[in-house]
């Protein structure tokens, strides 16, 4: 039975049950589910082709036997199997295949391969995260078939493709524009003609990467803004006429008054009444309070990605995250264990369960994708810090999670790049610039935007010349970030935003930081204690080198 035929049928309570009841779960009933999850996926992935690669003749009979014989993975070990999209050597049948960005300038995409069985755990999933984003308590949702929903989301083969497809096999909630068109069009447009569409029937959801709705959100505040009232607009100078409702003519023309009564710009939340808005991918945090004063609805956080599929979300009071016990088995990396892995390749770091995490700790998660997943003691790259093992206020009884960021070695700016050191290392290998040295953190503006920014020392030659300067570093390498990173011209192109920042350090800076014995700085995210003695060093430079620049 379709969750459309569900609403008509059965009652509220029964709905939320089936779709929220991990909810009431205590720790050991979710450590039971996972338990048996593993042990079914464990003896499917063994005796899969590329379970037998990666295992080398180990056959683990238990999910201890399991976590000691397998390693931690990484895309790398699946990348040669995976690219011939051969199914006889995955754990099950595929009946999609996901794919995203993998490293700009080293590797091209990753490929996840999706079964049956995962896309109806995906489905079931966000079913009830879009239950929980109306929520306001434990049985209490409001979702209707004829609902409408904003599309902003990246189409197939991207992750969140998968979303409109799932949800439209389960009820005819309408996407403004609907999804075939939207597919087609540009981003611009696509906005555009979501708002002509929401200003007919309203905008009832609204689901995207946080730094995409944000700037969707400042385009339908623009657009609203500069709307005629009345039925149409542009009657006499040949524009095409946007039909609007009758309460949405009402709503409009009231919005704009009390605008003008308090001095103030359009906003979103004067035109549509959201039932609910989530949000997903890095970042969300920065841009959630910008969000809720457009919206007047604060975004509910969820997490998914290409590997992962769909495994978390926050609930009604929107102050944490909770894991979907069906869709992974989770393990967990403590902080310090990452850090020493991170700076040592042939380090194993040990893992604990969601029963064995501690309070207030940061942890990197490692998946194994259940349901006939490929992925197994995956290492995604993010790091949440968790929040409380219980939440009694909530009544939720297994640990909530943050999410922080991508790993250390990684800037992710907005969800739009993946740039490490190798990506960086080769923007300066093309673009020919005689580069001695540098750093590079990701930084967060006072209107908290995040951006990239890079700390560089040129060979003495390059100092002498005036040619060398912030804005011809800054132009130079935004143009091979682009080339190298398809994702980081998407920043420019979608979002309208810059995010490289230069500071060229005086000759010598970096070798008058090493004099005082410190250990190598990690060349990607050094810590802000490092950077800080990297600025020291360089005014203990003589002063012939040329004194530090910034960006603007």
């Amino acid at each position: 039975m379709k969750f459309e035929e569900k609403l008509k049928e059965r009652k509220d309570w029964e709905l939320w049950k089936e779709y929220c009841g991990f909810l009431d779960l205590t720790i050991d009933e979710f450590m039971a589910i996972q338990n048996r999850l593993m042990l079914e996926q464990i003896r499917k992935w063994r005796t899969s082709g590329i379970g037998k690669t990666i295992l080398k003749g180990r056959n683990p009979e238990t999910i201890e036997e399991f976590r000691k014989m397998v390693p931690l993975t990484s895309y790398e070990d699946y990348a040669d199997s995976l690219s011939l999209k051969d199914k006889s050597i995955l754990p099950d049948d595929p009946v999609v295949w996901i794919q995203t960005t993998w490293e700009g300038g080293r590797h091209t995409i990753k490929l996840a391969p999706y079964t049956r069985s995962m896309l109806e755990t995906y489905q079931n999933n966000m079913l009830g995260c879009l239950m929980l984003s109306t929520s306001s308590g434990r049985g209490d949702f409001d979702v209707n078939p004829k609902d409408t929903i904003l599309y902003a989301l990246a189409p197939l083969p991207y992750a969140t493709g998968i979303f409109p497809l799932l949800l439209n096999d389960a009820i005819s909630i309408e996407f403004l524009p609907p999804v075939k068109e939207a597919q087609k069009m540009s981003f611009s447009e696509r906005n555009k003609k979501g708002f002509k569409m929401g200003l007919k029937k309203g905008i009832d959801f609204f689901f995207g990467v946080g730094s995409v709705t944000y700037y969707v959100s400042l385009s339908i505040a623009s657009l609203g803004s500069g709307h005629k009232s009345g039925s149409g607009s542009g009657g006499g100078d040949g524009k095409k006429k946007i039909s609007i409702s009758p309460a949405m003519v009402v709503r409009l023309l009231k919005a704009k008054h009390l605008c003008r009564k308090e001095g103030r710009d359009l906003l979103p939340k004067d035109l549509f009444r959201l039932k609910g808005f989530m949000c997903a991918g890095t970042d969300n945090r920065l841009y959630r309070d910008d969000l809720e004063k457009l919206w007047g609805v604060r975004p509910m956080e969820i997490f998914a990605g290409t590997e992962p599929t769909c495994i978390g979300t926050e609930i009604w009071s929107r102050d944490g995250m909770y894991f979907f016990p069906d869709a992974c088995f989770y393990e967990f990396i403590p902080e310090k264990e990452m850090e020493r892995s991170l700076a040592d390749s042939s380090y194993e770091p040990r893992t604990c369960l969601m029963n064995e995490v501690e309070e207030g700790e940061k942890y990197e998660l490692v998946i194994s994708v259940l349901k006939g997943g490929v992925f197994m003691r995956y290492r995604v790259g993010d790091v949440y810090r968790c929040i409380a093992l219980e939440n009694e206020r909530d009544q939720v009884r297994f640990p909530r999670f943050e999410y922080i960021d991508r790993i250390p070695t990684v800037i992710d700016i907005a969800g739009f790049t993946r740039i490490t050191e190798n990506s960086i290392g080769r923007v300066i290998g093309l673009s020919g610039l005689k580069v001695k040295d540098w750093a590079a953190a990701k930084e967060i503006t006072e209107n908290k935007r995040p951006y990239l920014h890079m700390y560089v020392e040129m060979e003495p030659e390059c100092l002498f010349s005036s040619a060398v300067t912030v804005n011809i570093l800054k132009e130079h390498m935004g143009v091979y970030f682009k080339y190298v990173d398809e994702d980081y011209k998407d920043l420019k192109k979608i979002l309208g935003i810059d995010p490289l920042e230069i500071t060229i350090l005086r000759c010598g800076t970096f070798d008058t930081y090493y004099r005082g014995g410190k250990e190598k700085m990690r060349r990607i995210n050094p810590t802000q204690y490092e950077i800080g003695e990297l600025l020291k060093s360089q005014e203990l430079v003589s002063a012939f080198g040329r004194r530090p620049e910034r960006s603007v």
